[in-house]
């Protein structure tokens, strides 16, 4: 079986060798190549063609951004970020790159670290990673914005219950997805939307105000206890789940499901016990199967459900396993999930007199 072919580009030397050494440890992987600056990586990865990039964030020359952006667009490659940044402003970098198409995120080895266990994390990330088939991300080609066209078909919903609040599920390539539709929802989008997203620690720490920035929707992470929010959009905080009971947010530590925590199964579940029909499930690109038993019981609750279709998802593991189960009504490209949110709630919003 032929190896796995990875470049390093990192500007740091010693946590360049350190890399290398960990992964040729590894008989399944080969370092084809190592770069010192993000120009310097881009010129690899188009000549050298690797099967994996780890890539640090803060660099000379180009940062890890820009790399990510210019590979995504011009020579897609399965991407690792390999940062220690954690600061609020560098942490943005790290979602931005994660929204050009990098794909996941880990921490670079501290004093404290157990290196065994952050070696072993290491070659299992770019073994897993290196058997997703990226899709090219044109963000690196303009800066044009994107307006999604609804199709002609539009969804049609005849609810038992009002609708009270929107649910959306995501993992690998979710933080590009879920920019996508908050993106293009109006700033009076009349439901709360709340969402679950597969992040690790401590990388997930700013991802609400990010998104709170990327959007006229206001974004922030969900309060244990606080009633059910009558619009915006909460994040499941890292490491918590997040339900509705009562009428109410809750947070805990409860067991992982489908080894995450948060997970979308969780929220869509508790939903679909609280609310029956009366909310939309959205179940985005991610690996694994985490929401699509959620899914199905939000359908079976006569809730409208959505899951995004194979084209436009990152990895398709949790989208494409609640389509196989029947969990999804429609199955839609990302670009369209947005404006089909906004024609299943125009009732409502005229409703409010907004």
């Amino acid at each position: 079986m032929a190896k796995i072919r990875v470049l390093v580009v990192e500007d740091s030397l010693t946590v360049s060798k350190r890399l290398v050494e960990v992964l040729e440890c590894d008989p399944d992987l080969e370092v084809v190549g190592e770069a010192p600056n993000g120009q310097r990586g881009i010129e690899l990865c188009e000549s050298l063609r690797p099967d994996v990039m780890t890539l640090d964030m803060m660099m000379p020359i180009m940062t890890g951004v820009a790399v990510a952006e210019y590979v995504m667009a011009y020579c897609p490659t399965p991407i690792l970020i390999v940062s220690a940044s954690t600061n609020r402003g560098e942490l943005f970098k790290t979602y931005d790159a994660l929204a050009a198409g990098a794909l996941d995120v880990l921490e670079k080895p501290t004093g404290n670290a157990v290196l065994d266990g952050w070696e072993r994390k290491l070659i299992s990330t770019v073994k897993l990673i290196s058997r997703i088939k990226v899709i090219t991300h044109p963000r690196g080609r303009t800066t044009q914005k994107h307006h999604a066209r609804v199709t002609t078909e539009l969804p049609v919903r005849y609810p038992q219950s009002p609708l009270q609040a929107v649910a959306i599920g995501a993992s690998t390539g979710g933080p590009a997805a879920i920019r996508a539709i908050l993106s293009e929802l109006p700033a009076n989008f009349p439901l709360p939307i709340l969402i679950v997203l597969h992040l690790s620690e401590p990388f997930a720490a700013a991802m609400a105000e990010w998104l709170d920035g990327q959007s006229s929707i206001r974004v922030r992470y969900a309060r244990d206890g606080e009633p059910l929010p009558k619009s915006g959009a909460v994040l499941a905080p890292p490491g918590r789940h997040l339900a509705v009971r009562g009428g109410q947010l809750c947070l805990d530590n409860g067991p992982e499901r489908h080894s995450c925590r948060p997970s979308v199964d969780v929220l869509l579940e508790s939903m679909a016990r609280e609310m029956g029909s009366g909310f939309i499930g959205c179940l985005l690109t991610g690996m694994g199967k985490d929401g699509a038993l959620g899914l199905l019981a939000a359908r079976q609750a006569g809730a409208m459900t959505v899951a995004q279709n194979e084209a436009s998802s990152v990895v398709f593991g949790m989208p494409g396993e609640a389509i196989r189960i029947g969990a999804a009504q429609r199955v839609l490209p990302v670009e369209e999930i947005a404006p089909t949110l906004v024609a299943l709630t125009a009732d409502l919003k005229m409703g409010q007199g907004l």
